[in-house]
């Protein structure tokens, strides 16, 4: 194809690197305290953060000029790398357990996420496999079962940990590129219908899980246990009403929310930030998205549009599922906000990730 014809999309470049500056501005005001009471550093937990967000901006760049369709050549070895990587993190003494999951490789503090390539490497492979074999999708045997097998292959690793929320932004992504590429609607209707079968069974599985949802119907039955964090997370957000308590004047972050600059850090920014704060936020996410998508439909060939559908896809999902997490609309799942939240790996992957749909929208047809 040659070199990139155009400029990457503005709007989406924009709306990255001011989602990614709040990240960084609000994981400060969320964990200075716990960064003071555990580390004597109120700055401890955002130095962090802006190495990550230094390296992340640095990948970026990078896969930002480099043409999307290399990565096709590397599809199949980078998910089985990615596969390798799953199975290594469950070895006991080798993956290291963090809030529950054995979900972590690394040493001390630093460490990386296995599921979180996964994400990424899992798009990528689909859009590679959906993109050449596209005139099957319509066949149930033949072109639907065998993406459907290896997504729930890694579905599957993924719960061994466990990790229900990457376990479902990385199906809902895969099922959006499988939609995409032109499966049937009700072959999917069917899969819905046995994928919430084995939704059942998960819970039914795992007390833990089935504590949550109870929790989630009403917290306030359990407000010490499981629906301590749906509980202080509304009560961070109630608070903040139409323009917030001010930056750095939240309460819940004294101990009262947990890990507030991780899953919860949406609720502090709707404490501190109210409403309107909020509400910056989601429109800045829903610009993202929206511009991906033009990204996905203005693209040159199938397998680009396929995969700007897939990462515009996992960050939609993963924000809603989080945001709906704060709000008390889902259970409890335990899943970052996309560029916001404190993290390595999944921010840095991220941005990553955004490099990509940058680079595919520099081919736009429109």
């Amino acid at each position: 194809m040659g070199k990139a014809r155009t400029a990457p999309d503005a709007v989406l470049l924009v709306s990255t690197l001011l989602l990614l500056t709040i990240g960084v501005i609000m994981v400060y005001s969320a964990s200075s305290i716990l960064s003071f009471h555990d580390f004597g550093d109120s700055w401890y937990y955002v130095k962090r953060q802006l190495l990550f967000a230094v390296l992340g901006v640095a990948a970026m760049g990078l896969t930002m000029n480099v043409d999307y369709w290399v990565w096709k050549k590397y599809a199949k070895l980078g998910l089985l790398v990615c596969f390798a990587l799953l199975v290594i993190v469950l070895i006991p003494g080798v993956g290291v357990i963090r809030g529950g999951a054995r979900s972590w490789l690394g040493i001390s503090s630093f460490g990386i996420q296995p599921s979180e390539f996964m994400k990424i490497g899992m798009i990528i492979f689909m859009a590679k496999l959906l993109s050449e074999e596209q005139g099957k999708i319509t066949q149930f045997t033949r072109g639907l079962l065998p993406p459907l097998a290896v997504m729930g292959l890694a579905f599957g690793l993924i719960m061994l940990q466990p990790d229900l929320g990457t376990g479902a932004v990385l199906v809902g992504a895969t099922l959006l590129i499988i939609y995409t590429a032109g499966a049937r609607i009700s072959h999917l209707a069917m899969l819905g219908l046995v994928g919430l079968a084995g939704f059942v069974g998960l819970i039914a599985a795992a007390p833990y899980r089935l504590k949550r949802i109870t929790a989630f119907l009403d917290p306030w039955q359990d407000p010490l246990g499981a629906g301590y964090q749906a509980i202080q997370s509304l009560y961070a957000i109630g608070p903040g009403r139409l323009a917030g308590l001010g930056f750095g004047n939240s309460l819940q972050k004294y101990s009262y929310l947990p890990e507030p600059q991780t899953d919860f850090i949406f609720s502090i920014i709707g404490e501190e930030l109210g409403f309107i704060g909020g509400s910056l936020v989601l429109v800045l996410f829903a610009l993202l998205v929206w511009r991906g998508l033009r990204a996905a439909i203005t693209a040159p060939d199938t397998f680009g549009s396929l995969l700007a559908a897939g990462i515009s896809g996992m960050i939609a999902v993963q924000v809603i599922i989080n945001v709906g997490v704060v709000i008390g609309m889902f259970p409890v799942t335990g899943i970052t906000l996309p560029l916001i939240s404190y993290g390595g790996s999944s921010l840095t992957l991220m941005l990553t990730s955004l490099g990509i749909l940058l680079n595919i929208s520099r081919y736009s047809r429109g």
